[in-house]
C-alpha cells in the first residue's frame, strides 16, 4: 500500500500565484492538488484546468464537491472535459456537502435537500460519472453511515469526514465502520497543520477549524501532525500499518513544511 500526498488549496491573489502553487506542490513531490468546493474559493473546474495546463504529473482533483450545486450530467460533462484537459489525471471528489454547504447552495440557486435527497445526488452523480468514457477515480467523502455505505460499495477513494480534534479512537472506530460494509477503497485523511509542537501553529489555523487550534493538537486531534519530519513519518507509517490509511491531504499553507516528510517516507522506501 503506497503512500499518496495531496495539496489542497483553494485561493491566490494572481492567476500567476495559483498556476505556482500547482507548480510547487509537483516540484516537492506532492500527488495530487485538491481544490475545495465552496463560493467564497476558487471555482474548483476552472482552477484545475490551468494547473492541468500548468503541469505535466500532478492528479487534480475536487475536494470535494458539494453534490446538490450541480445536475449529475453537469458533473459528468465538466468530468469528461477535465479528464481530457488534463491527459487522464483528474479524479472525482464528491460529498454530499459539509458545514456550511446550505448556505452556498442557496446563493447558487439550488436545493440542498434532506439527507436522504443529497445521498441520492451522489448516487446519482457517481451513475452519471461512470457511464461516460474514461472514467477518473471517484473519491467520496463520507462520515455517517449512509454514505460510509455507499463510499465502501461505489467509491475508490474514501475522505472520512471527521472533525480535526478527532481522537486516534475515534479515527479508527470509523475505519472499522467503513470496513464493515465491505470494499477496499483508499483511505483519506485531511491534515490542517503541520508543526514541530503545538504552540507553533499559527493562530490563523483557528479560523479554518471554528476554535484555537493548538489545544487540538495537543490533545492528540488527527487533523493535525506534530514533530520533526522523522516523528511525523513513523506516525504515519504506524497509521498505514494499523488501519490502511494511505493517502493523506495537507492544507496548501503546509505543503512546505511536511514536504520533508514525504522525502522521509519515500527514502525509507515506505512511500
Amino acid at each position: 500500500m503506497t503512500f499518496r500526498f495531496g495539496v489542497v488549496a483553494a485561493t491566490a491573489r494572481t492567476g500567476a500565484e495559483w498556476v505556482a502553487t500547482a507548480q510547487q506542490a509537483e516540484k516537492l513531490g506532492y500527488d495530487s492538488l485538491l481544490v475545495p468546493d465552496t463560493v467564497h474559493t476558487l471555482s474548483p473546474f476552472a482552477a484545475l484546468a490551468a494547473a492541468a495546463a500548468s503541469t505535466s504529473r500532478l492528479r487534480l482533483g475536487t475536494y470535494v464537491l458539494s453534490a446538490p450545486n450541480r445536475a449529475p450530467g453537469l458533473v459528468a460533462w465538466e468530468t469528461r472535459s477535465l479528464q481530457l484537459l488534463s491527459g487522464g489525471r483528474f479524479e472525482l471528489g464528491i460529498g454530499g456537502g459539509r458545514p456550511g454547504a446550505e448556505q452556498d447552495a442557496a446563493m447558487l440557486g439550488a436545493e440542498f435537500g434532506t439527507p436522504r435527497e443529497r445521498l441520492r445526488r451522489v448516487a446519482d452523480t457517481i451513475r452519471a460519472v461512470r457511464e461516460g468514457p474514461e472514467c477518473p477515480p471517484i473519491l467520496v467523502a463520507a462520515s455517517k453511515p449512509g454514505m460510509l455505505r455507499l463510499a465502501a460499495e461505489q467509491a475508490d477513494i474514501v475522505a472520512l469526514g471527521l472533525p480535526p480534534q478527532s481522537s486516534e479512537e475515534e479515527l479508527a472506530g470509523m475505519v472499522a465502520r467503513l470496513r464493515d460494509f465491505g470494499g477496499s477503497p483508499e483511505v483519506h485523511v485531511n491534515v490542517a497543520a503541520v508543526a514541530v509542537t503545538a504552540d507553533a501553529i499559527p493562530e490563523w489555523v483557528g479560523r479554518m477549524v471554528g476554535a484555537d487550534p493548538r489545544p487540538m493538537a495537543a490533545a492528540g486531534g488527527i487533523g493535525f501532525l506534530l514533530g520533526e519530519p522523522g516523528e511525523i513519518a513513523e506516525k504515519l507509517r504506524r497509521r498505514r500499518a494499523d488501519l490502511g490509511i494511505s493517502y493523506i491531504g495537507v492544507n496548501g499553507m503546509f505543503m512546505e513544511q511536511f514536504a520533508p516528510v514525504i522525502t522521509a517516507l519515500r527514502e525509507g522506501g515506505n512511500g
